[in-house]
Formats: C-alpha cells, sequence, structure tokens
C-alpha cells in the first residue's frame, strides 16, 4: 500500500514535470531569436522566472550500421561535447552509454548525436548524426522508453543506419533527495548508512554557512524520532532537501567551489550533475567541445599532450589556436570550423609575426594579388568543375544541398557553384513586415559591438583600425564615429550571396582599392596586420527612416578579387533583399551603424564579449531600432 502510493506521487510529480516541458517549449517557441514569420510582437521578457529547469538522462544505447566497424558515438549538447567508448567490430554497436544534461530556459535543448567509424589511424571519420529535441522527447515519450532515430549522412542526409537513445527527465525532489544522500556519505565513516550527530555536524559545520550551524541540531532532531543519537542517511536526506528548498544551508558547491545562483533548483541540479556517478551504466567522456575534437584519434592526443595544437573558447580561438571553434546560434552548439592544417601554419607564419608582415610589404601583396586574379579565371574554367565533388567531401557536414536552387549538374564551373543560389523560403527573414527590426546580412560567422571601442578590445587587434580608416576619404564618417559594428565573416564552405540587414535607399557606392589579406580571425586578431582597412572593399551607404545611414562594406580577400552587386545607386531595398555576391574565396562584409541607432540582441553580444563568433544565417534577427521591444514572435 505505502510502496503503491510512492510510486502513484513520483508519477504524478513527473507528469506535471512533464506538462510544465510542454508548457515551457510552447512558450519558448514563441520567443526564440532568429529567422521566420512574423505573427505579432511579444518581450522575451514574456517568458516568466517560474520555466523550467531540470535534468535529462540521455542514454545511447547503440545503432544498427550498414558495415562492420568499431565504432564511436558523440553527443554536441550546447557548449559541450561527450563521447562513448569505442565498440567492438561489429554492424550493431552497443555501448549503453549515458550522460545527466542540464535543461533551463533559454538554454540548448537540441541535442547532436554524431557516429564516427575509427578503423583509421590519425582521423576518424564521421558515417552519419541525427537531432533530437530533449524538451519534445521527454513529453513525448514515457520515461526511459527506447527511440530509434535514422543516421544521415551528413554530404547526401541519405539514411545510414539507426540511432537508439532512451531519454528520461528526473523528478526534481528525487534530485535534491539523491543529492543530500549523496553528500550524507561523505561523513557515513563506517559506512553503515547511519550518522551520529558529531558525524552529520562535521558536514554541516564544512558547508562555513551561518545558516547550516544554527540548523544542524534542530535538523538532526527532527530525525532522530526514537532519540537514540543515530538516524539513517535516508531520514537525513529527505529533511535536508526539504531544508535546501527552505532556506538554503549550502551557499557554494562542495565539488567545484563555484557560488550557487539564487535559482534553488539550478543550484541543486548544478552539485546534482558535479556529484553525478551515473548508474552503472558507462558514463560519457566529458571536457571536449566539438564532436569533431572528440572524435580526434590518438595522434590528435599526442600533438594536445605536445602543445602542437590547441582547442579553446574565446581570446585564443582565432589568433594561436590550430582550430576555429564557433557557436551556432540555433542549436547553441559549438561546432568545429574546417580548414586545412598547412593553411593555418601558413597563415599565422605570415600574419602572426613581424617578420612576415614585413615580406607582406615588400612585393608578397603583389603576389596575393596576381594569385587571387589567375585564381579566379581557374575557378572560371569548365575544367574546375571537377573539384565541386571533393569541395563538398571536405566539407560534407556543413553544406546543404537540399536549400540549394540548382542541381549539381546545373554548375558549369566551380564558380557558377560557388556563388550558387538558394531555393525560395530557404532564408525566412526575422520580421518581415517591420523595418525597425535589422537582420543578419549573410550565412556567416557573426561578431556584434555596440560600440566600435568595443570591437577593437575583444577581436579586431590592429593598431590602425579606425571607422575613418575603414570607410575611406570619400565617406563623410563623423556620423559611424561611436557607433555598433557588425562583422559577417564567410568561410568557403557559405552561401556568398550578401543581403541587405535593413530597409532603405542606396545612397552610393564608393570602391577603395587595396590589399587581399586573407579575412581568416588569424589575420583579423592579429596587432601586426590592419586587414579591415587595407583590404580592397566597396562601400555601400543605405538612407533608412529607422536606424539613420548604415554602412554596409563589402571586403575582399586571399582569393577573392572579384565583388559583385546586383543593385545599383538609387535603388529602394528592403531588408533580406540580395544586394550582390563573392567569387571564390573566404570574405567578410562589415556593418557600421551610427552611435545610438540599434539595440543589437544581447546573445550575439555576449558571445562576442568572449571573442567568439556566432554562427548565422541570411535573415536571423540581428537587432532593433531604438525605442523598441526586444524581440518579436517567431512562429514554429
Amino acid at each position: 500500500m505505502g510502496n503503491g502510493t510512492s510510486t502513484e506521487t513520483k508519477e504524478s510529480r513527473r507528469s506535471k514535470m512533464r506538462q510544465k516541458i510542454q508548457n515551457f517549449r510552447s512558450r519558448r517557441r514563441l520567443s526564440r531569436p532568429g529567422s521566420g514569420s512574423v505573427s505579432g510582437l511579444v518581450s522575451q521578457r514574456s517568458v516568466s522566472a517560474d520555466d523550467f529547469a531540470g535534468i535529462a538522462l540521455l542514454t545511447l544505447i547503440g545503432a544498427e550500421m550498414k558495415f562492420k566497424d568499431k565504432w564511436l558515438a558523440c553527443v554536441s549538447f550546447g557548449e559541450q561535447t561527450f563521447r562513448s567508448q569505442i565498440s567492438d567490430s561489429t554492424e550493431k554497436p552497443i555501448w549503453n552509454s549515458e550522460k545527466k544534461l542540464l535543461l533551463e530556459k533559454n538554454g540548448p535543448s537540441l541535442a547532436r548525436i554524431s557516429v564516427f567509424e575509427t578503423n583509421r589511424l590519425l582521423k576518424n571519420n564521421i558515417v552519419g548524426y541525427c537531432e533530437l529535441d530533449l524538451l519534445e522527447f521527454v513529453v513525448q515519450e514515457p520515461d526511459s522508453a527506447c527511440k530509434s532515430f535514422d543516421l544521415l549522412d551528413p554530404a547526401s542526409s541519405n539514411v545510414v543506419g539507426s540511432m537508439f537513445v532512451s531519454c528520461s527527465v528526473e523528478d526534481p525532489v528525487e534530485t535534491e533527495t539523491c543529492f543530500a544522500k549523496r553528500i550524507l556519505s561523505i561523513v557515513d565513516y563506517d559506512e553503515d548508512g547511519k550518522l551520529s550527530f558529531s558525524e552529520f555536524s562535521d558536514l554541516m559545520n564544512a558547508f562555513g554557512n551561518i545558516v547550516a550551524a544554527n540548523k544542524k541540531e534542530e535538523l538532526f532532531k527532527a530525525a532522530d524520532l526514537n532519540g537514540d543519537g543515530v538516524v539513517t542517511i535516508d531520514e537525513l536526506a529527505a529533511l535536508l532537501a526539504v531544508q535546501q528548498e527552505q532556506e538554503p544551508i549550502i551557499n557554494s558547491c562542495p565539488v567545484c567551489g563555484e557560488a550557487l545562483q539564487l535559482d534553488k533548483l539550478n543550484a541543486m541540479i548544478h552539485m546534482t550533475l558535479c556529484f553525478d556517478e551515473g548508474t552503472g551504466n558507462q558514463t560519457m567522456t566529458g571536457g571536449f567541445l566539438t564532436d569533431r575534437q572528440a572524435s580526434y584519434g590518438w595522434m590528435f592526443k599526442l600533438s594536445e599532450w605536445t602543445h602542437l595544437a590547441t582547442y579553446d573558447v574565446g581570446l585564443n580561438t582565432g589568433s594561436s589556436a590550430s582550430h576555429i571553434v564557433v557557436i551556432d546560434r540555433k542549436t547553441k552548439r559549438l561546432v568545429e570550423e574546417l580548414i586545412d592544417s598547412k593553411i593555418v601554419m601558413s597563415m599565422r607564419a605570415i600574419y602572426q609575426s613581424k617578420i612576415g608582415l614585413r615580406l607582406m610589404d615588400q612585393g608578397a601583396k603583389e603576389i596575393l594579388q596576381n594569385l587571387s586574379e589567375k585564381q579566379g579565371k581557374k575557378m572560371n574554367t569548365v575544367e574546375s568543375a571537377q573539384n565541386i565533388p571533393s569541395f563538398l567531401e571536405f566539407f560534407k557536414d556543413q553544406i546543404n544541398m537540399a536549400e540549394v536552387k540548382y542541381p549539381l549538374d546545373h554548375f558549369k564551373t566551380f564558380n557558377e557553384f560557388f556563388v550558387r543560389e538558394l531555393k525560395p523560403g530557404a532564408r525566412p527573414i526575422a520580421c518581415m513586415d517591420q523595418d525597425d527590426v535589422a537582420v543578419s546580412a549573410a550565412d556567416c560567422r557573426l561578431m556584434a559591438f555596440q560600440s566600435v571601442d568595443d570591437s577593437t578590445r575583444f577581436w579586431i587587434k590592429g593598431r590602425k583600425f579606425s571607422i575613418k580608416g575603414l570607410l575611406g576619404n570619400d565617406v563623410q564618417s563623423d556620423a559611424f564615429l561611436d557607433g555598433s559594428l557588425v562583422i559577417f565573416r564567410l568561410a568557403p564552405q557559405d552561401y556568398h550571396r550578401f543581403h541587405s540587414p535593413v530597409s532603405g535607399v542606396i545612397e552610393k557606392f564608393v570602391n577603395v582599392s587595396g590589399s587581399l589579406y586573407t579575412v581568416n580571425p588569424i589575420a583579423v586578431n592579429s596587432k601586426y596586420c590592419n586587414v579591415f582597412t587595407e583590404n580592397k572593399r566597396t562601400i555601400v551607404i543605405i538612407s533608412t527612416a529607422e536606424f539613420g545611414k548604415v554602412a554596409f562594406v563589402a571586403i575582399g580577400a586571399t582569393m577573392v578579387g572579384s565583388i559583385t552587386f546586383v543593385r545599383q545607386e538609387g535603388d529602394l531595398v528592403k531588408k533580406g533583399d540580395e544586394l550582390g555576391y563573392f567569387s571564390f574565396g573566404g570574405s567578410t562584409v562589415i556593418s557600421v551603424f551610427e552611435k545610438d541607432s540599434i539595440k543589437i540582441d544581447e546573445d550575439l553580444l555576449a558571445n562576442s564579449a568572449r571573442s567568439l563568433e556566432t554562427l548565422v544565417t541570411v535573415g536571423m534577427q540581428l537587432g532593433v531600432s531604438f525605442p523598441k521591444m526586444e524581440n518579436c514572435v517567431i512562429e514554429p
């Protein structure tokens, strides 16, 4: 009878939790930043402080693949990635690897699972991936139910296997009680499942909290019903959980020492994850940033050990690391940008040293110019189309051919493919009918700064960078001097057409001749080089009713000798309208807004303050004019 009632209570709590998640998903869908059509306006603050926060237990059970191999699975969630053990050589790997993941308001909910074959010496190869929304999973599926997901080939989106996953949400009361048991067991010196007052007192004193010191005797007596001076851990755990909920007695995490948030549930979840011991299954290994990093073989680990390569998020990512890591705005997941290692070494040798830049000054600029022109001509030949398949293979998980307007056989040269158009509707424009909402101008890695001073503090390290230098002598730059700056960096794999971030009239075009340095962060972060003010560029001044004048700067780069515009002076453009395109190579667009004309979205500013580029697509919301509500409703 007692057990039945306990089970019913637990299921009732879980049902309420599932309903809370469902309500949370509905509200969050309305306030999601990014792209989409508009049905009205609502402030992000309309989501209440009572929104769901909890722990999802995700288990990678196994997979069915189409050939035998030794398999490895990785889970990327937010800014963390975890990996399973490597399976035996089989078509049906079994991992039973689990990880507890924090679900919280405004946090990530989309998990990406990648499966790699590991029979290669230097590099494991991604075979398939799937994505699942954990909030959606725990709402629709019974607790711990196993569900099958198709594994898709990153290059073709063909199904290459099946992934078997289970996911359950932990009951909050259970979470608190389990944590209390774990922490109490630390002072159970004789391991009999019971505590004396002196043992319990040692723990409470260790918290260093006045409330804990004052409450320890009261709590112990409440649990010691028969007065024998000994209580079970279960009895004390229940009381400790209730006390922590009513009046916290733990101010900092006993494991990592981090100060805990005022939000009691999040504080308990933090401590639970720190104490996480799993449930007997193989707990996944963490500490990785991306699935590609987690999948690397022993040679990568050796190079890490010898400091030949480094992974980091923040200031070192572009300037000194051999891998560039950006954060995907849509999934809130870290993504590694693919660059050939030989190119990285050569760029660092040139742009991160005085000697390299001295060589540039002694004639290498002309070499880059000639190289770009020759490469541009080569990419316009019929023979260049032979490079398209290998290009797609290299960037197979970063180019979605399903979005491209024409089939692959339509492109007769590499450059025709490089400046490919997308299908109508592939890039929805946020708040299309509201001209006081600015949008992303390109598929790119974005850095946004409310002021030019912020941009030079966090990102642009060239000593001579200035707005006047960027816009040149033929543009009246006074109104932009203390304005906001947004940098849209396009990598070779990106869609290379750029669009207007605002609605207005094109006032004029100004061409500025210059060099063709790379726009890679390795060069942008160099204190010896001034990429944006020395490169060839075209400035477009757009006059708007909502943002004043906006300077749109298209900057050429190494291998990009051609910037083509499809608009003319006097044209009226709507935000999201195509302005032009870059031919082969990487390139950059910079938008400069007048001072106090735009409030850039907070997530973009926060990432940029960490020197972390945000992966965005054309049409995602960039910011709003002053004064304006913070966000708009996006239809699901």
